[in-house]
């Protein structure tokens, strides 16, 4: 005889009516995330596969390929990070670092501390080495600090997120191998729009994000790891610390055995290969052309207009400009003005930059003259009006 289960009265304090989710349309001209090319957003919204599918094992092998060519590289270990750029970020060193190992980290804006932070919580023995915001190391200062320090691993940010700044890398990959240790190179910024040769550079470990130059919404983080940096990862005396994170166990998912580590977000890395399928599509030479033409239009027309750019122009990144905002202008009412009243979205300062520049990102499939055009069009047409101290309800 079938018995009644009696359920357990549900608590309905926190239960909310809402309506489907709607959402403004946005042109997305900040610091990251860039709008995202329609294509993948399409890529993103096919009905998903198993992550163990043979048919996304195959999409997997794709992915690897097609990241290398992005990055220019021939390294065995190259994958997507499940999770935003950040989870790179930490993997590389969390794979890399063990406790009293000295990293040097080159801080120049706010994403240099960020991995000084990361270094520290693995217990490394952090060592900085610091330029004004707005500014690049020599190659001369550099092997002034690795001298001093004698490091096991060189952090540095290519595309400096908070600046604008594009870090020269020629010759620092040699100065790396001369005093042995590993080039550890954040290429968030730079990657799929920015000139980014990283076995020309002779860097051993980089990551990347998902939503600025490869034009894909944010959640998963290129990473990739030469050989040298396998090395040190094979020679731990102890376990990484970050299970998640952990390559060596990661790469035997993305790696030829396939075994089973985490349920990956399929849709995401079908967003992903739909993104590098468009940029190999274009070509990379184009992307990278595209990208400072368009750059060069837009500072150009910004210093008609009288604004001073942060950034001297032989550092500059054509992904992302940083303004100046002039004295007595409220610019983050400017930057909400343009938001409410366009649907556009730029970004403030970070950092000791806060309240003195715009961040303006030109990235992926957001970098077009049309673009540039409306942007400048605004700034001529609406910024007078903040000179005259008007302000505007947020």
């Amino acid at each position: 005889m079938a018995t009644t289960q009696t359920l357990p009265q549900v608590d309905q304090s926190h239960k909310t009516a809402l309506e489907p989710i709607s959402t403004p349309e946005r042109l997305l001209f900040g610091p990251g995330p860039s709008n995202a090319d329609p294509k993948v957003l399409q890529a993103l919204a096919r009905s998903p596969i198993g992550h163990l599918d043979p048919l996304y094992i195959e999409l997997m092998a794709e992915v690897q390929e097609l990241l290398r060519y992005t990055w220019q590289t021939d390294n065995r270990l190259t994958l997507p990070m499940s999770g935003t750029g950040s989870a790179a970020m930490e993997a590389t060193l969390a794979n890399t670092i063990e406790p009293g190992d000295t990293v040097l980290v080159g801080v120049k804006g706010y994403f240099g501390n960020r991995l000084a932070e990361m270094a520290g919580r693995y217990r490394a023995n952090v060592q900085l080495i610091e330029k004004p915001w707005g500014e690049a190391f020599s190659l001369p200062e550099i092997e002034a600090a690795l001298i001093e320090h004698r490091p096991a691993i060189l952090a540095l940010v290519h595309a400096e997120t908070s600046t604008g700044v594009c870090q020269p890398m020629d010759g620092i990959g040699d100065l790396c191998r001369k005093h042995n240790c590993l080039l550890v190179l954040d290429t968030v910024t730079s990657l799929g729009a920015v000139p980014v040769l990283l076995d020309t550079w002779k860097v051993d470990l980089s990551y990347s994000c998902s939503q600025k130059g490869l034009s894909c919404p944010p959640g998963l983080s290129p990473f990739t790891m030469g050989p040298r940096a396998e090395e040190k990862l094979a020679a731990r005396n102890s376990k990484v610390p970050n299970w998640y994170l952990d390559v060596s166990l990661l790469n035997q998912y993305w790696g030829s055995d396939r075994v089973y580590h985490h349920t990956a977000p399929v849709n995401m890395n079908f967003g992903m290969r739909e993104a590098l399928r468009l940029l190999a599509e274009e070509g990379l030479e184009k992307a990278w052309d595209r990208h400072r033409s368009n750059a060069e239009v837009f500072w150009a027309g910004l210093e008609r207009l009288g604004l001073v750019l942060h950034v001297p122009e032989h550092l500059r990144l054509p992904t992302l400009t940083t303004v100046r905002i002039p004295d007595g202008l409220d610019g983050n009412a400017f930057r909400l003005y343009l938001l409410n009243d366009h649907g556009i979205e730029i970004g403030g300062g970070l950092g000791s930059l806060a309240g003195k520049i715009w961040r303006i990102g030109l990235m992926g499939y957001n970098s077009t003259p049309e673009n540039v055009e409306r942007l400048l069009n605004l700034f001529e047409a609406e910024l007078p009006r903040f000179r005259e101290n008007v302000s505007f309800a947020a």
